[in-house]
């Protein structure tokens, strides 16, 4: 554990908070215009713009595939700081450049570049590893948690405005914020792995995707929370994939209707992992935890698709929100079984793995939604992406038990 005096360790840990927190912001900002930049770039064709869109996400998700194990073991290798301001320099630099594309291929390298850089995610996780205890782990990671719950409320309404004015706006907005973000860095973010802790030498090998396999090769006890935490991470694109779409047939609820429901979900978030998340696994413990949220979020995705009227989807937005008390909890788990010299490889292997995802799991909750409510459906059901959600769910939970109870017989045998 670092011997940083807890001053200087508090005010790390603010840093990496407002990091995530700028970060999801100015990706935020752009959510809402993005598709409408596509649509103008493609010549105002709205079903050639869905392609590119779709097309985006599933490079956008390859990428950080190939790149966050590269990030993870440079900050093993050369520390935590430079790895997150040269990514944070890195994204600011390249919203300028979306903002200047001047067509869609153009566009398409600036989301590469933008998938690189974002991948600092995983050095933020490794960085609290770092400087937090292993018993205050899962609350600082729910912290993190707060950052994306806070900055997915208020981005996209900010970029919905800025949009308004100029669909290139919210880009300018988005590079300030991360360009901002590297200079306040610059003079406050202290280092948070000491040389002696670092690994020895940048290993290629390790830096590969595939490595994230090898990685859980080499720690058996973990591969459980990784798969909960791939499967659990793969029902977060049925949102995206099919909420507003499902909102509009399911409740005529357009554009602002969804907009205010997903309002109400960020600040649940943000409620969630800023006042619950510590001191749910602190009662209950890592381990229960873990299951606790995998179940309220099974329950939560069976009541969405159920929900014949509003009212009862509502019922279902708070029981979901405790979802999140599931990864922190995961991710505290995992980082008490791997040494400091590892932990940012640790942590980009899973956002590598988890990348792989957002390469698939779009279009499953998609096609699901498109073919039950059209006509070759044996029966009419909307919500029946959400019960897909919550069947993949209900699978990472009961991993997640089968885990703890390999974990309660394992603990006495070498106490």
């Amino acid at each position: 554990m670092d011997a940083q005096p807890s001053p200087a360790r508090r005010a790390a840990l603010v840093f990496i908070f407002i990091t995530v927190l700028i970060d999801v912001l100015s990706f935020g900002l752009i959510i809402p215009v993005l598709p409408h930049l596509v649509q103008q770039l493609e010549g105002g064709d709205i079903e050639h713009a869905a392609y590119w869109v779709g097309l985006f996400g599933m490079v956008f998700a390859g990428v950080q595939f190939l790149s966050s194990p590269i990030q993870g073991a440079l900050s093993d290798r050369f520390g935590r700081r430079p790895v997150i301001l040269l990514s944070c320099l890195g994204l600011g630099l390249d919203f300028v450049f979306m903002a200047l594309a001047p067509t869609l291929a153009w566009l398409m390298v600036g989301r590469i570049i933008s998938a690189i850089t974002s991948a600092s995610f995983s050095t933020a996780n490794a960085y609290i590893a770092d400087v937090t205890p292993p018993e205050g782990r899962g609350k600082a990671f729910g912290m993190i948690g707060a950052a994306f719950g806070l900055g997915f409320i208020v981005g996209p309404l900010v970029g919905g405005l800025l949009g308004g004015i100029d669909l290139r706006l919210p880009f300018w907005g988005a590079a300030v914020l991360a360009l901002t973000n590297f200079a306040y860095g610059l003079f406050v973010l202290p280092e948070s792995l000491p040389p002696e802790k670092r690994a020895p030498r940048f290993d290629w090998s390790q830096a590969k995707p595939l490595a994230s396999v090898a990685l859980v090769r080499r720690y058996p006890q973990i591969a459980d929370l990784i798969v909960v935490m791939l499967l659990a991470t793969s029902t977060h694109y049925v949102y995206q994939s099919t909420f507003v779409l499902y909102g509009d047939v399911r409740y005529g609820w357009g554009p602002t209707g969804v907009s205010y429901v997903l309002a109400v979900v960020g600040v649940l978030s943000v409620i969630v992992n800023a006042g619950l998340v510590g001191r749910i696994i602190k009662r209950l413990g890592e381990q229960r935890a873990l299951s606790f949220g995998l179940a309220c979020g099974v329950v939560g995705f069976a009541i969405y698709g159920f929900a014949a009227s509003p009212w009862l989807f509502y019922v279902g937005l708070p029981i979901s929100a405790l979802w999140a008390v599931s990864q922190p909890a995961a991710q505290a788990l995992m980082t008490r079984e791997v040494g400091a010299d590892a932990q940012g490889r640790l942590q980009g292997a899973i956002m590598s793995l988890v990348s792989l995802t957002g390469i698939v799991a779009p279009m499953m909750y998609a096609s699901t939604f498109g073919f039950f409510i059209g006509k070759r459906a044996p029966v009419y059901m909307p919500g029946a992406a959400f019960f897909l959600a919550a069947m993949v769910l209900a699978c990472a939970w009961f991993l997640a038990v089968r885990h703890s109870r390999r974990a309660a017989t394992v603990e006495p045998a070498t106490a």
